[in-house]
């Protein structure tokens, strides 16, 4: 079965930046495509970003909120997938998902396994 494990949240400052890895196993990781939502107190699960497969090209994509400041990647040797975050706001606050799908994760209609979460937040 596919796992997905999330791990680098913290607590930071605005403006501090963090670094969040999902660790993937159980899938061909190359194949598919992955990305990261986040859960605000009070909040619905919201899309951050997303990368493609590498066979549809490692395309990214960004929420509006985020576009600038946060950048995913991944290391298909290591079958890892990072999301950058950099000048953090407090909005920013949430847990953070990994998520992934076959071809592309800019929503959370295909996704077909997630991770745990991690823990993000951001004081003023």
């Amino acid at each position: 079965q596919v796992q997905l494990v999330e791990s680098g949240g913290g607590l930071v400052q605005a403006g501090d930046s963090l670094r969040l890895s999902c660790a993937a196993s159980g899938r061909t990781f190359s194949t598919y495509g992955f990305g990261w939502f986040r859960q605000g107190p009070g909040k619905e699960r919201e899309f951050v970003g997303g990368i493609s497969s590498n066979w549809n090209g490692g395309r990214t994509v960004y929420a509006d909120s985020v576009k600038g400041r946060f950048t995913i990647s991944r290391d298909n040797a290591r079958n890892r997938v990072y999301l950058q975050m950099n000048s953090l706001k407090p909005e920013d606050t949430a847990v953070y998902y990994c998520a992934t799908a076959p071809r592309m994760v800019v929503s959370t209609t295909p996704v077909d396994y997630w991770g745990q979460g991690t823990q993000v937040t951001v004081s003023s």
